[in-house]
């Protein structure tokens, strides 16, 4: 199958409903563990620890992303590849600008 046809098919075929509710779900880990880095840098007197902290979140969401844009590729649901790779440039772009601001 070319390009061009699985692009097609992609915005062709329709999104299951219950994509949205699996998505929210899918954040229950990441949030776990991020718990777990939150807690274990916490007594640590680590310079910049903020950095590591926002850095660590942004590359645990473009990680989850990631894993959706290559679900959505896998299932032929487009949108679903569309909306993360808005999410990793959201966490991209929220991550440059607090390094920006803080720096």
């Amino acid at each position: 199958m070319s390009f061009g046809e699985k692009f097609k098919k992609m915005f062709e075929s329709e999104r299951d409903p219950a994509e949205m509710s699996t998505w929210i779900f899918s954040l229950t880990p990441l949030g776990i563990a991020f718990s777990f880095y939150f807690v274990f840098l916490l007594p640590m007197e680590i310079e910049n620890k903020d950095l590591l902290y926002v850095v660590g979140a942004a590359a645990g969401f473009s990680g989850l992303q990631a894993y959706w844009v290559a679900r959505g590729w896998k299932r032929n649901e487009g949108m679903t590849v569309i909306l993360g790779i808005v999410g990793i440039m959201f966490a991209f772009a929220l991550t440059w600008g607090y390094i920006g601001l803080t720096r």
